[in-house]
């Protein structure tokens, strides 16, 4: 099944007491562009994380989103500073001694003083917890993929009707082109006889004159081709792969046979269906943009 190069996709999990959120979103690009925000104390799972993405998509620009909720984890530790105490302690008795203050140090005022606790985070089992981020962030593209194959159907069941369009559109060409010949033929004869009037008009030279004018405009290989691209492209858009590029280049190619038939073409009719096929080919192109 295909999938659009746009989607979004979340999931949350946890690493010990630490709660994490990734949340991930996508659109088009011809590359595969992957960016990850999250803290920059968490940074050493960044690589890990766009490995696992590009696992999962071949061509976007993706962001992805890691929140992480440490407000429950027991991670932090906090120490006193026991010589600084004892000689701010020490200090403030001088000061009571020399000057004849009351010493009324106190342990709030004491903890106001510069350096004197030491707060430190524990280590975090870098291992550990860039598995555990994975592991969310596995299920967050999982979520993420099954949203584009849901864009991926749309887009191609829209591309798909306007084949049809097309299909119908060239068949109509294949069945008006021989009559423009037979037209041609009937102006030429009318012609001849008002320029010629009485005297006799040679067959032979109408016939030859028609021949040439059947291999100017005869479409039968544009057409031809026309099918098999529009074949191509059906059988494409069955497959489970990424498959944007190829449809892009199919696209073009639907293009140039359009544009051939166009120019060949001496009729008015069809040229009108001409640019009919060139209007939907046109809104595929614009499709294929979104498929990955």
């Amino acid at each position: 099944m295909i999938k659009s190069m746009t989607g979004y996709g979340s999931a949350t999990g946890a690493s010990g007491d630490i709660s994490l959120t990734v949340e991930l979103k996508s659109v088009n690009n011809r590359f595969l562009d992957c960016s990850v925000r999250m803290p920059r104390m968490y940074i050493f799972a960044e690589e890990k994380i766009k490995s696992l993405v590009q696992k999962y998509v071949s061509r976007g620009k993706v962001d992805v989103f890691v929140s992480v909720d440490s407000s429950k984890a027991d991670d932090v530790a906090v120490s006193l500073n026991e010589p600084l105490a004892e000689a701010y302690i020490a200090a403030y008795r001088q000061m009571s001694e020399k000057y004849g203050l009351k010493n009324d140090l106190s342990v709030v005022a004491l903890g106001r003083m510069p350096d004197i606790f030491t707060v430190e985070k524990k280590e975090t089992d870098a291992d550990a917890f860039t598995a555990d981020l994975e592991a969310v962030t596995a299920a967050a593209l999982e979520n993420f993929n099954a949203m584009r194959r849901v864009e991926g159907e749309k887009l191609r069941n829209d591309i798909l009707a306007k084949l049809d369009n097309i299909e119908t559109l060239a068949a109509k060409v294949e069945e008006r082109s021989p009559q423009t010949v037979v037209e041609y033929r009937t102006r030429l004869e009318q012609k001849m006889s008002e320029v010629l009037a009485a005297a006799d008009i040679d067959k032979a030279r109408i016939v030859t004159e028609a021949a040439i004018f059947a291999d100017k405009v005869a479409v039968d290989e544009e057409l031809v081709r026309l099918k098999s691209h529009i074949a191509q492209m059906r059988d494409m858009l069955s497959r489970d792969e990424a498959i944007g590029r190829k449809l892009d280049f199919l696209t073009q190619e639907l293009n140039r046979e359009a544009n051939t038939t166009g120019s060949k073409c001496n009729d008015v009719e069809i040229t009108r269906m001409v640019v009919d096929i060139k209007s939907e080919i046109e809104k595929i192109r614009e499709q294929i943009q979104n498929i990955e």
